[in-house]
């Protein structure tokens, strides 16, 4: 295989002598007969192996000439490729190639090792020939190693074949391994093993969201026209939003600066977002008109947002991702686009690029969301910490910001971080003081004797008595924020005294950058009851599941089990039959057929039992 058209070099097969064709106009002058028809305007082809079918007459003897079958130098033929395959053989060729825009290239693309090869004789072979460059950008790629970043050898047994991992893994797995795994120029490992995590944490997180628009779309029997033109009704729609339009630009924009890496994982960034919060946070919406019955869902102008915002993003994401993955976004695209209306497009690699929308953008909006997510992230550690899980409902919250800006978006951002973490109120309005944070724990100060010993010798005694009885959360919040601490006459770093600090009784935190949450974890009874509740649902949905039903049955569901439990099943029962779709809640045995488990909640042996209702 070669890159341009080969060397056209013939031989005259009864003088031995040699003629090089200067052009396609001499080359279809002096073709004989036997050559057929390949010279014709509509089959012309200079490459081989058409161009080796041509035969022409000898200038010194009449005979036939062949073109052999050697290149005379492999990178000088590939070097000539950007003219070669234009013919150009005068400036005039050349100045038609510049206004159709065929010269230089914008780009090219190989392996470091056509350093010294193509890269090379495209640039000798240019300068010399235009007096400047046949390429405006180049993207170089690093070599591939092994798993182990060893390099690949036949002799080690260390070769990973291609299509082995094209075959288990897909083709765009492959693709976006390759864009995503490292920056262009590095070297990268390459194993199926290591395709496959790409596989699982983007993938398959993309494909989950598709799979679950396509579910609940099809159950409401959402048509996407129906939806255009919807502004976006609640603050998770718009937030979104807005966080596509930004997307868009930003991918867009590293795309065109030749950085496929970037936006690469610039998308990925956005289908975790998409997935981990817009998704989660929306479920119950989607879920809505299941709920109450109405099998059209139609009136519900907030669900019909939910379903178009979704929507917009996963058609937009396809476009996004045609160049690196082609087949997936063509399935997406497919399915989404062209399945519902019939003036799109072909496929999703003859649809426009998207274009953003700054009008959508809300940068606000957008900050105070990134602060729900770590406020949520901070809340989820401090329930891990203190071991209780995330269906419980806990009182109380408290949260420290870093700065007044923040503070001030607190408001937009706290309802998503509340019901995030199943607590009830935000206490006050939250802070952005250290003071104020200060207060939410319990302090003990003590000198560190192995810094203040050999520094202050005979007077570390003194020191100690002072510290000690100095009030702990002042020494504590100056340690803290890196200030001296004068005790006894001296001034004491930061680092010379030990801060342990504790939760006060009743309270869990957790901290990271300068950032508090902070949660009560005093569970009253009514919680507790809430609690048990939501509990409850997730068993009995994880036995729908297991009984293969299907997510919009309806059912009839029995259960047994202590006072509590009776008490919950008979007081939360709307609440319960709502959410599991159970058109009747029944105490006792489960009749014949119906699918059971025996469980414990918390010690108590609990008997459910679930039927598809008649």
């Amino acid at each position: 295989r070669y890159w341009g058209t080969p060397i056209p070099l013939w031989r005259c097969e009864s003088c031995d002598s040699y003629d090089c064709i200067g052009s396609v106009a001499e080359l279809r002058e002096r073709a004989l007969p036997e050559s057929g028809n390949v010279l014709d305007s509509g089959l012309l082809d200079l490459h081989r192996p058409y161009v080796d079918q041509v035969v022409v007459s000898c200038k010194t003897c009449g005979g036939a000439m062949h073109r052999i079958p050697d290149v005379m130098d492999a990178w000088f033929d590939s070097g000539a490729m950007p003219l070669a395959q234009a013919h150009v053989m005068s400036n005039g060729d050349l100045e038609e190639l510049r206004r159709n825009g065929l010269f230089p290239a914008d780009y090219i693309c190989e392996a470091v090792d056509q350093t010294r090869g193509w890269f090379y004789t495209l640039h000798a072979l240019s300068t010399f020939i235009t007096g400047g460059p046949s390429y405006r950008n180049v993207i170089c790629l690093g070599l591939i190693l092994d798993e182990n970043g060893e390099k690949m050898s036949k002799s080690r047994g260390n070769v990973v074949q291609p299509w082995d991992v094209i075959n288990t893994r897909g083709a765009d797995a492959v693709r976006w391994y390759m864009f995503t795994s490292a920056p262009p120029g590095n070297a990268r490992r390459f194993s199926a093993d290591l395709v496959g995590e790409s596989v699982r944490k983007f993938l398959l997180t993309l494909w989950n969201v598709y799979s679950f628009f396509v579910t609940y779309a099809n159950i409401d029997g959402f048509v996407p026209e129906a939806g255009q033109g919807i502004e976006p009704a609640s603050e998770l729609d718009r937030w979104i939003r807005s966080e596509l339009e930004q997307f868009v630009a930003e991918v867009t924009r590293l795309l065109e600066e030749y950085n496929p890496t970037d936006a690469g994982r610039r998308i990925e960034d956005f289908v975790d977002v998409l997935s981990n919060w817009y998704v989660r946070r929306s479920r119950s919406r989607f879920w809505r008109p299941v709920l109450s019955g109405a099998a059209e869902g139609g009136d519900d102008q907030d669900k019909r947002s939910a379903y178009h915002t979704l929507y917009t993003c996963l058609t937009t994401l396809a476009k996004l991702l045609a160049p690196f993955t082609p087949f997936v976004a063509e399935e997406l695209y497919q399915n989404l686009v062209c399945s519902v209306d019939n003036g799109a497009p072909d496929s999703v690699h003859l649809a426009d690029w998207p274009q953003a929308n700054d009008r959508l953008v809300d940068h606000d909006l957008s900050e105070a969301m990134r602060l729900a997510m770590r406020v949520a992230s901070l809340g989820r550690a401090a329930r891990s910490k203190a071991g209780i899980r995330v269906r419980q409902p806990l009182g109380d919250m408290d949260v420290k910001v870093r700065t007044l800006r923040e503070f001030e978006l607190l408001p937009l951002a706290v309802l998503q971080a509340i019901d995030e973490l199943n607590v009830k109120t935000l206490g006050g309005s939250g802070t952005y003081s250290e003071d104020v944070a200060s207060q939410w724990f319990d302090y003990r100060i003590r000198p560190n004797l192995p810094l203040l010993g050999p520094k202050y010798g005979p007077e570390v005694g003194a020191i100690s008595r002072e510290l000690a009885a100095m009030d702990p959360a002042e020494v504590a919040l100056g340690v803290q924020s890196g200030a001296t601490t004068q005790v006894a006459g001296h001034e004491l770093l930061p680092e010379e005294i030990d801060v342990i600090q504790s939760d006060k009784t009743g309270w869990v935190s957790a901290s990271e950058w300068g950032y508090t949450v902070r949660i009560s974890t005093d569970i009253t009874p009514e919680l507790a009851e809430e609690g048990t509740a939501r509990e409850l649902v997730h068993r009995i949905q994880n036995m729908r599941r297991s009984a293969g039903f299907d997510i919009a049955d309806r059912i009839t569901t029995w259960y047994s089990g202590d006072e509590g439990i009776a008490r919950v099943m008979e007081g939360r029962s709307e609440y319960i039959r709502q959410e599991t779709l159970s058109v009747e809640l029944r105490a006792g045995e489960p009749e014949a057929g119906a699918y059971t488990e025996e469980q414990k909640m918390d010690g108590v042996t609990v008997k459910l039992g679930v039927r598809k209702a008649q």
